[in-house]
């Protein structure tokens, strides 16, 4: 058992080194400013995070693990096979508006799957500056694909071929990029002289700004030219600021001409007569730049960070204001060093400050007032300014902040800091759960995205959702309590009480900081635990109740203003979504009724011949359409049918099936293609329902194999010979139906050799928006060559059962894609070299028939 548990450690760290060295040369190769991998893990359907390079894993732990369902650019690339690429803000938010609420700041992407033999072990991920324009390349496409598709040969050669040993189920491997760029100096420093306009710079600044000293002219239009010329009177205006006794409240985000980020900080002289009236200091984050001390004798205190968010540099002043001497802060993580400083808001401003290229300032209270007994106050004006390399974090105490920006008055500074647990989650976890809840359909999608939104942003471990039905409340969902713990609760009356029925009675969410609490206000009331914190919110929309929602903490916990305001109206959105999915579950109940009623029960059956057929709805709310295929009995032979009516929608459905019925009846006659069509047309013209409908109808005579096509402006079908090529049809095809009572549907004739497989589609299998249809048709023509050749060459119910796999894999990208603009229909046939029993009426059906 050792010498196993050796060789899988010894994997792992090979894994890791593999996966490290590829995120590493795709940040170099590819120009991203952080890169990652996911991989497969050992729970179905999840992918983990596995290495991540130039960001700090604790900040992004809420995207260590993604569900490959969930609406993330990773989750389609690795479910769709294929690259996803948002190259900014814009555009992320309107392909991916819940990836875009967690992560809000202007940042490009791209997402490759890492392919395997049968499938993506995982998707690369790569991080970069946004691109201005939605239509430009943001990064090298195919040298991406490039790189996944050489990571994908590296990890099935490190196992051997073996897929299912590609996964990762562990906390993800950080990686720090090699430092981009040469060293320069991270700091200067001058003084202005209002009163004769004088500026005097040291060395370093002139060596920063790339000037020559002896051509400086000493002035403050030059030093504010130098500086960022498009921002000159912005400047200019902030030094007479500071000469008069305002200075700016946090350093100044500045930009050069050539775009270099810059931060410039004044300070007025602290007495008069005492020297220059204005000091100033620019800084600079560069890689290496603080490691001669530049930035000790300054009176601001600044950090260094890398891009793992390990601290590499502080000056005395900034271990003066957070109380710690230098050499402990030095190589220690930013969460650990200053904990303080991290969690909610801070680590989105942190996260800011990593993904996007503008500095971030914000204001931070340090809890006690610091060690030092600098006796400044406790709150800070922090300003964190982005690199490449490094992040360079300035600290100044509020007292030379403006009154008018400091911090609000009731954000209550004499109080202690709050436990972890009782923070409130930043705003992008409620804006992303109501983004959520507009994609929730059903009730049981509604829970699970409670469970996946809302409990992580406040900290909970456990919930139940009760609905409201004939004055009862039941059980819609639950997690976290103890089994059987909430089956006495089951189907209880609005006259209970208990505070599931009173928060919904009253229309008041109750909160109760303790169990002790709870207890206290429902003597007698059965609790689930001794410690904790609970929450019962009432599910109420447009003034109608609908159930109530309880919340439980596994610790005592108190509930801010902001956090009760925050659930209560998150409580409405819940409300509003489950109505409407109760609205959803009983329309698609009548839905389901219908389509079922319309669609065949079974395809009719011939032992020479094996069919499946396949029916995708692209409609919400009412699954029906107007798309519908049938296989009919006719003279010796079948018929084979598929249409596809303009429109959705019941009008859609019925028109559909009283098509269905017309078409059955013409081929019952043993009618040839061309007359089923034409008759067909004739109908659809008297009845007049505003509506047209494309079809193809074909006639097959399993004996012989001959078949005769007619089109009535449908797609052509596809041909897969028995030899693996495949091609599209060439069948000459007339005007839809319903348009022109004169119109002429012409035959087309082949035969069908045995083991031959004849697919027939609407155009939702094959049509996405922004593409060529002919595109779409050319992807099934060869996704049919792929899934054709598992199907072979059997007979009886195991041929039924292999054209249905063949069915289902060509569906299969169709039901997943979450652009599908519309219904699906296929219909399959292929024939045999002969009926697998005696006597066509006797054969043992072999149709293969699914939703």
């Amino acid at each position: 058992m050792a010498g196993s548990g050796e060789r899988a450690a010894r994997t792992r760290d090979r894994l890791a080194a593999l996966l490290a060295d590829a995120s590493v040369a795709v940040l170099g190769t590819a120009g991203g400013r952080a890169a990652g991998v996911y991989l497969r893990s050992g729970t179905p359907d999840v992918l983990r995070l596995a290495v991540l390079a130039g960001l700090p894993g604790p900040l992004f732990r809420s995207w260590w693990r993604l569900h490959a369902d969930r609406p993330f650019p990773v989750a389609d690339a690795y479910r769709l096979g294929g690259p996803v690429v948002l190259p900014n803000a814009t555009e992320t938010m309107r392909r991916y508006p819940q990836f875009a609420a967690g992560l809000p700041f202007p940042f490009g992407s791209a997402h490759v799957p890492v392919p395997g033999g049968t499938g993506p072990l995982g998707v690369l991920t790569v991080l970069c500056p946004a691109s201005a324009d939605a239509g430009d390349e943001l990064l090298d496409r195919g040298l991406l694909v490039r790189l996944a598709e050489g990571l994908g040969a590296e990890l099935l050669g490190l196992t051997g071929g073996d897929e299912g040993a590609v996964r990762w189920d562990e906390a993800p491997v950080c990686v720090r990029p090699p430092p981009g760029g040469t060293a320069r100096p991270a700091v200067g420093r001058f003084s202005w002289d209002p009163a004769t306009s004088l500026v005097r710079a040291d060395d370093r600044l002139h060596a920063l700004l790339g000037r020559d000293p002896g051509a400086f002219t000493g002035t403050a239009d030059a030093l504010a030219d130098a500086l960022a010329p498009a921002e000159a009177h912005r400047i200019l205006a902030a030094l007479r600021d500071t000469a008069a006794g305002r200075p700016p409240a946090a350093p100044l985000s500045l930009r050069a001409r050539d775009g270099t980020p810059r931060l410039l900080d004044l300070w007025p002289a602290d007495a008069p007569g005492a020297g220059p009236a204005v000091t100033g200091v620019v800084f600079h984050a560069g890689p290496g730049a603080f490691a001669e001390g530049a930035a000790d004798p300054l009176p601001q205190g600044v950090l260094c960070l890398d891009r793992l968010g390990l601290i590499v540099y502080a000056n005395p002043a900034a271990a003066r204001l957070v109380g710690r001497c230098r050499e402990w802060l030095l190589g220690r993580a930013l969460w650990d060093a200053l904990p303080w400083l991290t969690g909610p808001p801070y680590d989105d401003h942190l996260r800011a400050a990593l993904l996007a290229t503008e500095p971030v300032c914000f204001h931070a209270r340090r809890p006690g007032g610091g060690r030092g007994g600098s006796g400044e106050g406790d709150w800070l004006a922090v300003s964190v300014h982005p690199g490449t390399d490094l992040m360079t974090c300035t600290l100044d105490p509020a007292s030379r902040m403006d009154p008018a920006t400091g911090p609000a008055t009731g954000a209550h500074p004499d109080r202690e800091a709050e436990p972890d647990d009782r923070s409130m989650a930043p705003l992008y976890r409620p804006i992303a759960l109501a983004i959520a809840l507009t994609d929730a359909v059903t009730a049981r999608q509604v829970s699970a995205v409670v469970v996946r939104e809302l409990l992580p942003a406040f900290g909970g471990r456990r919930l139940a959702i009760y609905l409201l039905q004939e004055r009862r409340l039941h059980l819609a969902w639950e997690t976290g309590f103890p089994q059987g713990f909430l089956d006495p609760f089951e189907g209880v009356g609005l006259d209970a009480r208990i505070p599931g029925v009173e928060t919904l009675t009253t229309g008041r969410p109750l909160f109760f900081e303790s169990m002790a609490q709870l207890g206290a206000a429902y003597p007698g009331l059965a609790l689930d635990a001794d410690v904790g914190a609970r929450a019962f919110l009432p599910l109420i929309a447009s003034g109608r109740p609908v159930g109530s929602c309880i919340l439980g903490f596994d610790r005592p916990r108190g509930f801010s203003a902001q956090e009760r305001t925050a659930l209560t109206a998150l409580a409405g959105l819940i409300a509003h979504a489950m109505e409407r999915a109760r609205r959803y579950d009983s329309e698609a109940a009548l839905a389901r009724g219908l389509q079922e009623a319309l669609l065949p029960r079974r395809l009719s059956a011939h032992p020479g011949v094996e069919t499946a057929g396949r029916y995708l709805p692209g409609t919400q709310g009412m699954d029906v359409g107007g798309d519908w295929y049938d296989v009919v009995e006719s003279g010796d032979g079948l018929a084979l049918v598929i249409g596809d009516v303009q429109g959705h929608g019941v009008q859609a459905a019925a028109t559909m099936g009283q098509l269905r019925s017309a078409v059955r009846a013409f081929a019952l006659g043993d009618r040839p293609p061309d007359e089923v069509l034409s008759g067909t047309n004739h109908l659809l013209i008297g009845m007049d329902p505003g509506q047209f409908a494309s079809c193809c109808c074909l006639r097959l005579d399993p004996a012989t194999g001959r078949t005769r096509i007619a089109r009535a402006g449908h797609l052509p079908p596809l041909l897969r010979c028995p030899d693996g090529r495949t091609r599209v049809l060439d069948v000459p095809g007339g005007v839809v139906l319903g348009v022109d009572p004169h119109a002429r549907y012409p035959v087309t004739e082949l035969v069908l050799v045995p083991d031959a497989i004849l697919a027939l589609y609407t155009d939702g299998l094959v049509e996405r928006p922004g593409a060529d249809i002919d595109e779409g048709i050319a992807e099934l023509r060869l996704a049919l060559a792929k899934a054709g050749a598992a199907a072979g060459r059997r007979g009886g119910t195991g041929a039924a059962r292999s054209l249905a796999a063949v069915a289902d894999r060509l569906t299969g990208t169709a039901r997943l894609a979450a652009d599908r603009p519309d219904d699906v229909a296929l219909l399959l046939a292929a024939r045999h070299p002969a009926p697998t029993t005696p006597g066509r009426h006797g054969s043992r059906p072999t149709a293969a028939h699914g939703p």
